[in-house]
């Protein structure tokens, strides 16, 4: 542990960031894995909903520096890809 005050306040204050990007990455994970789960209900519109949601919270944390630009972008990509696909393809029931 540090021993100089502002190396102390620093500690604390990357420990309190470190919680949050923590839980803004859990929170991506989470949003996507909902998605998958609408998709393999066959419920598009569900997944149309919630990939407006992901998109959003994807870019806020690429601003963030939470994730990368690229890695950002990435993601937003394959989850739009994932959607097409199953508009495409006619639901079997």
């Amino acid at each position: 542990m540090a021993n100089i005050k502002s190396a102390k306040k620093r500690a604390l204050t990357n420990e309190k960031k470190r919680q949050q990007n923590v839980a803004r990455r859990t929170a991506l994970k989470t949003t996507a894995r909902k998605i998958a789960d609408a998709l393999a209900k066959n419920s598009v519109s569900e997944a149309r909903e919630l990939f407006k949601q992901a998109e959003s919270s994807i870019a806020r944390a690429a601003g963030k520096g939470v994730l990368k630009k690229n890695t950002a972008s990435r993601k937003i990509s394959r989850l739009a890809k994932k959607i097409a696909a199953a508009e495409r393809t006619p639901a079997v029931a």
